[in-house]
């Protein structure tokens, strides 16, 4: 959009109007007083703006997730390795036979 000078127009003496680039007076292309136009825009950045507080919000409860899925992999990985280890010593003190998983 472009903005259109005041000697573009003649039904609004000194008012700006936002209009299509391709302004036409066929019905179909719009004019707006330049504060419907910045309204609007501020109705959108303040939406937006909402909408990344919310996930900034967010933000803090999935890295406790993280930190705690870690946590939980760190204690899966010794268990693993503990079994592993324990698997291997039996194999090498006489066979699958005698082993045990408590």
């Amino acid at each position: 959009m472009r903005v259109r000078g005041k000697d573009e127009y003649d039904t609004h003496p000194g008012k700006r109007f936002f209009t299509c680039k391709n302004y036409e007076a066929d019905g179909v292309h719009y004019r707006q007083p330049w504060v419907i136009g910045v309204h609007e825009y501020i109705e959108r950045l303040t939406k937006r703006v909402e909408e990344v507080e919310l996930v900034i919000k967010w933000v803090p409860e999935v890295k406790n997730q993280i930190q705690r899925l870690e946590a939980e992999v760190k204690a899966l990985t010794r268990e693993v390795d503990n079994l592993t280890g324990r698997f291997i010593t039996r194999l090498r003190c006489g066979g699958l036979g005698e082993a045990r998983f408590d």
